[in-house]
């Protein structure tokens, strides 16, 4: 059980739909004191009947926890952060799940909320949404992203990583917020576009039928995004705006040089590319880390302490481990491997 000295930690969840729905069940399946609310009646009714406390009220839900998850819809996250701080005390750890991150990084920045807010995005989904989706192990060993900042807020980082680590077996990816919107917009926001135009132009083709009769793997797996709720993808995409519309010129510029390729009936030159292409799918299925151990001192500012929790997961690392001493946090990490 991950405690706060001398206490059993008090979790709320704010909107429990899919991934809020699966972080409230994993909670409690865990065994801890956590309260969920929805602004949507019947979804507390819903998580009532699974065993949830789900008070009425945001202020009942959150008052004297040591823990709040913000997992509202993206647009939300920024008043809702405000609403919360407001209503807990400076001791009460506050994190989200939402899919970009420098909006609400920002808005912590603004209202002073820096020492005890950590962004957060666990990597994980499903195309289905709401509580009747959600599941405890939905986010069993995901890659867990959270945005270390120096000072007091690199307690609630270690804190909070810890925490993860124990109840959802979280890959914790430390990066800064920019880094993660960047790095996100190329991993998860593009292939949404993708999946989206490729399902669009099947629902417009003259054989439409055919096509799905004929569809096997190939296009099930591109096109499984395009299945989330289109308001959900509208918000993350908007809310990254600029970064994926660059991320997607790369895109766009790798397959106006296939089709150039392809339109010079250029053989060997289609190899090459699809060759480089494959190099990355495969890195993605065989991926290779070595372990290391860090230490750093317990107090001061930990300004070396973050930068080094933001390189490692610039280079593609990340968190199993994080232990707070009285002189020393012993954090463990894993590195990728060069091909």
């Amino acid at each position: 059980m991950v405690d706060r000295p001398g206490t059993r930690v008090r979790v709320a969840v704010i909107g429990t739909g899919l991934i809020g729905g699966s972080v409230l069940l994993r909670l409690a399946d865990a065994g801890l004191d956590v309260a969920g609310w929805d602004p949507d009646p019947a979804t507390r009714d819903r998580a009532q009947g699974r065993g949830v406390v789900a008070p009425a009220t945001i202020e009942q839900t959150v008052a004297d926890r040591d823990l709040v998850f913000l997992c509202g819809p993206l647009p939300t996250l920024p008043e809702t952060l405000a609403r919360v701080a407001e209503l807990t005390a400076p001791g009460c750890v506050l994190t989200d799940v939402g899919s970009t991150k420098v909006e609400v990084a920002e808005t912590a920045d603004r209202l002073g909320l820096i020492d005890r807010f950590v962004p957060g995005h666990p990597m994980a989904g499903a195309e289905s949404a709401g509580l009747t989706a959600a599941s405890p192990t939905l986010l069993a060993g995901a890659a867990w992203v959270l945005c270390p900042a120096g000072g007091a807020a690199t307690d609630a980082f270690r804190w909070l990583t810890g925490l993860l680590v124990e109840l959802f077996g979280a890959r914790v990816v430390p990066m800064s917020a920019p880094a993660h919107d960047s790095a996100a917009a190329l991993a998860s926001h593009v292939p949404h576009l993708l999946a989206g135009a490729l399902a669009g132009a099947t629902q417009r083709a003259p054989l439409r039928d055919a096509v799905l009769a004929l569809a096997a793997g190939s296009f099930s797996d591109g096109t499984r995004v395009a299945g989330t709720p289109a308001e959900r993808t509208a918000n993350m995409l908007l809310g990254n705006r600029d970064r994926v519309l660059h991320e997607l010129d790369e895109v766009r510029a790798f397959l106006d040089g296939l089709a150039a390729e392809l339109r010079a009936d250029d053989g060997p030159a289609l190899i090459a590319r699809y060759t480089e292409a494959r190099t990355a799918r495969l890195a993605l299925l065989d991926r290779r880390f070595a372990g290391q151990a860090r230490e750093f001192p317990a107090g001061g500012d930990h300004d070396s302490e973050v930068a080094w929790l933001r390189g490692l997961g610039d280079v593609g690392g990340h968190l199993t481990g994080c232990r707070i001493g009285p002189d020393v946090v012993s954090y463990t990490a894993w590195l990728p491997v060069a091909d």
